[in-house]
């Protein structure tokens, strides 16, 4: 079997996601929500979070996987200054998250469950992301055109913020979108087939 033809089994209600493993090539995606409650332990640093969710989700997905279907589950967190920022609440609390991160590097943690039958494999991936500085104007205008209401850190680095206000970038673009599509292929290249 070629790795593209692998089946998988992508346990998120996420359209990006589904479109990078589309775009990554993979032609056999099977996709579903499956609902979890995303609470994890105090304890674990910044860069444990988001491993922690995916093999939270895995759990919960277990029982939706079809024979021979490989699970992916995913979670992105943004950090600021040590900080986890979720997804805004409302309109003032994307806008002050935006105002945090203007001018700022913040960083943006993936983790990534792949399983099938016995075989379980977690990865994380980190990307840093360099905004410049957001006028009051800009940030006004990216929340009421992008309504970012379902986006970690407020934002879709794919979006005109991304095209137009983001500085730099180390790590996987894809990673900041929601899930580190390079990283997935060499593990499902080296692991699952």
């Amino acid at each position: 079997m070629e790795i593209l033809d692998l089946p998988i089994f992508l346990a998120s209600g996420s359209p990006r996601r589904k479109q990078l493993l589309e775009a990554a090539g993979f032609t056999a995606v099977r996709q579903q929500a499956v609902p979890v409650e995303e609470i994890y332990p105090d304890d674990l640093t910044a860069a444990e979070v988001a491993p922690y969710l995916a093999r939270l989700k895995m759990r919960a997905s277990s029982s939706y996987l079809r024979d021979g279907e490989i699970a992916l589950t995913a979670d992105s967190i943004v950090v600021y200054k040590d900080q986890i920022l979720g997804k805004p609440q409302d309109r003032d609390d994307a806008r002050r998250t935006l105002s945090e991160l203007s001018g700022e590097p913040h960083i943006v943690y993936s983790g990534v469950c792949l399983k099938r039958e016995e075989l379980e494999k977690t990865l994380v991936s980190a990307t840093q992301v360099h905004f410049y500085p957001l006028s009051e104007r800009e940030i006004d205008y990216y929340v009421d055109t992008y309504r970012p209401w379902d986006k970690a850190g407020s934002y879709g680095i794919q979006e005109w913020i991304g095209h137009c206000r983001v500085h730099s970038i180390q790590g996987s673009y894809n990673n900041v979108i929601g899930l580190p599509t390079a990283l997935v292929y060499e593990t499902l290249k080296r692991h699952f087939i």
